[in-house]
Parts: C-alpha cells; sequence; structure tokens
C-alpha cells in the first residue's frame, strides 16, 4: 500500500514539474518527503540500495505524471484554468501543516523573518517578470543543441527541486517548454507506433537534456542537504516563504479568467480535493 501511496506522490510532484508556475519542489515540501527524497538523492552512492528502493516508487510517479500531463496540460489550463490552479494551490496549502512542524518550537529571530520575506518577495516578482513564453525554440538534434540541452537541463532540475521555483516556467523564460513537452509525447508517439526513426529523433533530444536534469537534481540536493545540516531554521523559514507565495504565482502565471457560479463552486471543489490529498498524503 505504502509504494502505490508513493507512486501517486511521485504522480502529483511529474504533474507539477510539468505545469507552469507550479514547483515539483513545493509538492516534496506539502507532502513530507522532501527531507527524504533530497537524503535519498545525496547519499545514492553511500547507500545505493536503500536509496534506490526509496526513490524507484516516486520516480515511476513522476514519470507516469509527466507524460500524463504532457498530453492533457494544454487542454485542461486552456478550458479550466482557474479549476487545475486551485487543485494545484489546495495541494501546496494542504501541506502546510507539515511544514509547519520543521519550524515549530525553534528559536526565531529577525533574520529568519527577513529571509522568509527575501524568498516570498523573489517568487512574486520572478513569475511577474515571465509569467508566459515570449519565443518557441525550434530544437533540431545536433552537437551544439546537445550541449545546450545539458546546461538548460542542469538549470531546470536546480529549479524543480527548491520549493516554490517552477522549473516549467523556467523552461518557458528560455523558449524550451513546448519544444520539450512535444518530444516527449513525439517520442510516446513513437514508442506505440514502433516508429524507431520518430523514437531516435526524440532521443536525440531528451538524452542530454535527461542528463543535465539528472546532474542538476544531484548538485541543488547536496547543497540544500549542507543547508539543512548548518541552518535548519533559516533554510525552513527560507522554504516556507517560498511555498507560501506559491499560490500568488500561479494565479499570477495562469490568470484569472471571468468568474461565473459554476466556475467560482467548481474551482472551489477542486481546491477542496487538492488540500485534503496533500493533507492525507503528507502524513503518509
Amino acid at each position: 500500500m505504502k509504494y502505490l501511496i508513493n507512486i501517486i506522490k511521485g504522480v502529483l510532484i511529474g504533474i507539477a514539474n510539468a505545469i507552469p508556475g507550479v514547483s515539483g519542489g513545493t509538492m516534496m515540501v506539502s507532502m513530507g518527503i522532501y527531507d527524504e527524497i533530497i537524503g535519498c538523492v545525496t547519499n545514492l552512492f553511500s547507500q545505493l540500495k536503500k536509496s534506490i528502493i526509496t526513490l524507484i516508487p516516486y520516480i515511476i510517479g513522476m514519470g507516469l505524471g509527466i507524460v500524463g500531463l504532457s498530453y492533457g496540460i494544454k487542454y485542461l489550463l486552456a478550458n479550466f484554468p482557474l479549476q487545475t490552479s486551485m487543485i494545484f494551490i489546495g495541494l501546496i496549502l494542504g501541506g502546510i501543516p507539515v511544514l509547519a512542524e520543521h519550524v515549530k518550537g525553534k528559536k526565531m529571530g529577525i533574520s529568519n523573518g527577513i529571509i522568509f520575506v527575501i524568498f516570498f518577495a523573489m517568487i512574486i516578482v520572478l513569475q511577474m517578470l515571465g509569467g508566459t513564453e515570449a519565443t518557441q525554440t525550434t530544437i533540431e538534434p545536433s552537437v551544439l543543441e546537445g550541449i545546450k540541452l545539458f546546461f538548460i537541463g542542469i538549470i531546470a532540475a536546480a529549479t524543480m527541486v527548491v520549493p516554490g521555483v517552477s522549473g516549467s516556467m523556467i523552461l518557458m523564460l528560455m523558449g524550451y517548454y513546448y519544444p520539450i513537452i512535444n518530444t516527449i509525447t513525439a517520442f510516446v508517439d513513437g514508442l506505440r507506433a514502433g516508429d524507431i526513426q520518430v523514437m531516435l529523433a526524440a532521443c536525440g533530444i531528451l538524452i542530454p537534456f535527461g542528463i543535465g536534469v539528472v546532474v542538476g537534481i544531484f548538485v541543488i540536493a547536496k547543497i540544500i542537504e549542507l543547508l539543512l545540516a548548518n541552518y535548519e531554521s533559516h533554510t525552513y523559514c527560507a522554504i516556507l516563504g517560498l511555498v507560501l507565495a506559491s499560490p500568488f504565482a500561479i494565479l499570477i502565471g495562469n490568470g484569472i479568467p471571468a468568474l461565473s457560479p459554476i466556475i467560482v463552486i467548481s474551482s472551489i471543489i477542486t481546491f477542496a480535493v487538492g488540500f485534503a490529498v496533500a493533507f492525507f498524503l503528507g502524513r503518509e
């Protein structure tokens, strides 16, 4: 049962990483598994078996979430923008009690408050500066493009791990969001059709990007582990600022459509569902 629940948590993390403005790191925090995943990544080689056993269900779930959303994201955001945004806001806020436990009882000072405000404001400003994609890059497999994709993967992975920062939004700002999403769907379509040529073309893009993502995750996870070990209360205040700013960033990024009773009621329902799911999963 726990294995299945961890796969579901991974699905939510994958979906969050695929939606601009939503942070996979925030989902990890909301479900109470952030420290566990960071620890497994940084200790992967020293505790190989334990780390792999722990990470596999999350990785499976993330893969399912990213692939699933690569098909449905455009439809959901185009037709149900507020309802889609509210379910993720619910997921984020439903995990706040779990996050608050990390700072409860710890000595707080002015520096903790300053750090909270700085990181809260940073997310709002970042979203306001670039909520939409100005250009859309066309990717053609080549050695030079592969090197570029490797470094873009590092940047995207780093932002995917940091709570409150949307890796997909950063990809969007760099013009690589839709090309990567379209390449994922092309690979899956080629796999289903048995089209080797399409799959190889997609791999020429996804492999260097994927290697960059792996490298980026290891680097940022190590940095976060060091911060938690040496500056725990300050680090969690920064994370709390990032997480609490996320709902505002999501609404800024995806916009608020013209409201009607149906939209308001359905949005309240999706918020409640997201909140309940995060509240439940955060205690499993």
